[in-house]
């Protein structure tokens, strides 16, 4: 098909790339990212296709690969967004020492906080971050996410009012009485 009748009938050329690459996408996907990912991987690498159709190599075998490479693409960019929201999270190892009479009392305070942060959505985690880890004013801290002062503010507001009913209704860590070998038989 040629780069004029791809423009004159993009819909028709999408079509029919997509009924040519589809079930190969997905297999590619479910090859490198988690099965169940593999679906949305192609579905949001056809989108892509869409918006630069006319990017589109004219051979097949060349517009296949050309649509494997932004899937690929995809997914790195979805690793990456993993490893940033990891990052994002509390980590033990970088705490300081505490003192000792407030060792055993602070290492709780630690594994209760780090528990409550898990419990967080992303939204929340990235707010509480930007402020506390970051140190970054309401202003600085909007224009990272792209959203007004205010805004930002609410979103902190309500983010460390969620830190604190988590950090309030976990169970306190404590010592196991009995063997968990003993209490998963008794179950």
């Amino acid at each position: 098909m040629s780069q004029q009748q791809r423009h004159a009938d993009p819909e028709r050329t999408f079509r029919a790339l997509y009924e040519a690459v589809y079930p190969d996408l997905v297999r590619f996907a479910q090859r490198r990212a988690h099965p169940d990912r593999a679906e949305d991987l192609a579905a949001e690498a056809l989108l892509v296709v869409w918006r630069r159709l006319e990017d589109l190599p004219r051979s097949h075998d060349d517009a296949r690969a050309w649509v494997f490479g932004i899937a690929r693409n995809l997914m790195l960019n979805d690793q990456r967004g993993e490893q940033r929201r990891r990052a994002l999270g509390v980590h033990l190892a970088d705490t300081p020492s505490l003192p000792s009479a407030m060792e055993a009392d602070g290492v709780v305070s630690l594994i209760d906080l780090g528990r409550a942060w898990k419990l967080l959505s992303e939204t929340h985690q990235e707010a509480i971050a930007l402020a506390a880890f970051e140190g970054l004013d309401a202003p600085r801290a909007a224009a990272v996410l792209g959203i007004s002062p205010v805004a930002f503010r609410l979103r902190l507001s309500r983010a460390r009012r969620a830190l604190r009913l988590f950090l309030d209704d976990l169970p306190r860590q404590a010592a196991p009485s009995t063997p968990v070998t003993e209490r998963t038989a008794a179950s």
